[in-house]
């Protein structure tokens, strides 16, 4: 039998939707938060043409090219690097500084208890992370600045005089760390007083910003066959991809726990048997985006190197580090799997979890509770997570062989996949939640107001707690007047 929630959320339809006034300000409030970010998009760096950038950054990114990764991360920022935008490194840098503190929490035991303490200690932590995002914006902003104005990034110099150019630098510089850091309060904004994860929403929504000009590109030549064919096999690639990341994603391992019969304060608690859901993909998309950053970060760092220069060894790893050479394939599969199976020992701890079932009283049957609980649930973990790294992998690896004549192309295309899918399961089921809370306060108001079972179950409590010893209002003898 389904449960009150279950069957709440089957009743769900869009004019509770109008109902619900706390669900209707966030969604404004988020939308108008997104709507911000791609203005920001459209504002250049000081002292750019954009039409001169975007014919040098067109040229520069052709396919085949060595830098041709860079117009795919273009897609992932929404078109803010081919535009030459303040949010040119969009949220790139915090993704960088959240890597490298997840890293050193595994490796300091201080910071690893610091996160244990609660929500003082993750703050904290979350703080360290935002002074390690600035300290890395600044450093490639830097960078980009330098070769922007040098002429070795895309082969042409932005600021001919010199000192001109180093007073250019400078405001560049401040000008693409200022957009990561807005970008980064205005993500926390989203998730403290919007609907769903706000640094996901703006990957998400940079992601589906490009893809109108990805489907323009695709079927730019829709007379030849050739490329017909192959647009039509990677349309069907990505939906069966959809599907896949929509069914893995929903599907959950249930660990049956038993909870006995307790008291738990005045009241006598009934035995009852309940399950500990435990999800295929427990990293989710992180391993993913892990992997891109880090085979994004050696790329741009060769591309100083190799351009403009005669750096054979740098244009020969640059080579190698092209999406659709066999080396980045095995490099991205190897990473994708390594951060599944690190990420998820870090947001689930066997021992953590069998402990906390201990002192709740619960038990798997058959399972003594302590260390064989722990090692249980190890062992139901790792099973699960070669599943999921495995599933992560095809999945951002299908679209390189699909297009592997113009492997460039699809970069992102898995990870976006992967981001877009499930950042609007996530937002679907956040709404949900808030419309189901809705519900249940309307209920419990309707129930209220008009005497309901509710309320008469409310009202006889109070008349049983007013006939028992004790709570009965001693009444005060009256003075006898004496006359």
């Amino acid at each position: 039998m389904a449960s009150a929630a279950e069957q709440l959320a089957a009743n769900l339809s869009m004019s509770n939707l109008g109902k619900a006034k706390e669900l209707r300000q966030r969604i404004v409030y988020t939308l108008f938060a997104l709507l911000i970010f791609r203005i920001g998009v459209a504002i250049p760096i000081p002292g750019i043409d954009v039409s001169q950038f975007a014919e040098f950054f067109n040229t520069a990114t052709n396919p085949g090219d060595g830098l041709a990764f860079l117009s795919q991360i273009n897609r992932f920022t929404g078109g803010a690097l081919g535009s030459g935008s303040i949010f040119t490194l969009s949220i790139i840098p915090y993704i960088s500084a959240s890597i490298i503190v997840t890293l050193l929490r595994a490796m300091i035991p201080a910071w690893d208890a610091m996160y244990k303490e609660g929500e003082t200690g993750r703050r904290q932590l979350n703080q360290y992370t935002r002074y390690l995002t600035l300290a890395l914006a600044l450093v490639q902003s830097y960078g980009i600045a330098v070769g922007l104005g040098s002429g070795q990034l895309l082969g042409s110099v932005l600021a001919q005089d010199v000192e001109a150019n180093f007073f250019w630098r400078i405001s560049a510089m401040l000008s693409m760390t200022g957009g990561t850091m807005f970008l980064l309060w205005l993500g926390e904004q989203i998730t403290q007083r919007g609907v769903g994860n706000g640094i996901s929403l703006i990957i998400y929504i940079g992601i589906l910003a490009s893809l109108p000009q990805s489907i323009i590109s695709g079927f730019a030549n829709i007379g030849d066959l050739a490329t017909l064919g192959q647009n039509a096999l990677t349309l069907i690639v990505t939906l069966g991809l959809v599907l896949l990341v929509v069914f893995v994603e929903r599907c959950i391992r249930k660990v049956p726990v038993q909870y006995p019969s307790r008291v738990q304060g005045n009241k006598q608690m009934a035995a009852n048997n309940q399950f500990l859901p435990l999800k295929i993909n427990t990293a989710g998309v992180i391993p993913a985006i892990f992997a891109s950053s880090l085979l994004f970060l050696p790329s741009t760092i060769l591309t100083f190197t190799a351009t403009g220069s005669q750096n054979t060894w740098a244009t020969t790893i640059l080579a190698y580090l092209t999406p659709g050479n066999w080396v980045f394939t095995l490099a991205f599969g190897i990473l994708i799997i390594f951060f599944a199976f690190f990420y998820t020992s870090i947001v689930f701890n066997p021992e953590d979890t069998a402990e906390n079932l201990r002192k709740a009283g619960g038990s798997i049957p058959g399972i003594r509770p302590g260390k064989q609980t722990s090692a249980y649930l190890d062992f139901i973990l790792t099973r699960l997570t070669v599943v999921g790294g495995i599933y992560l992998a095809f999945v951002a690896l299908s679209p390189m062989f699909v297009t592997a004549d113009s492997a460039s192309s699809a970069f992102f295309g898995g990870t976006a996949i992967l981001i877009v899918v499930t950042v609007t399961i996530d937002l679907v089921t956040q709404i949900q939640s808030y419309l189901v809370a809705n519900q249940y306060e309307a209920i419990l108001q309707k129930q209220n107001l008009r005497g309901g079972p509710m309320a008469a179950a409310l009202g006889s409590e109070e008349d049983e707690s007013r006939k028992r010893p004790g709570n009965q209002r001693k009444r005060k003898p009256r003075k006898s007047s004496s006359r």
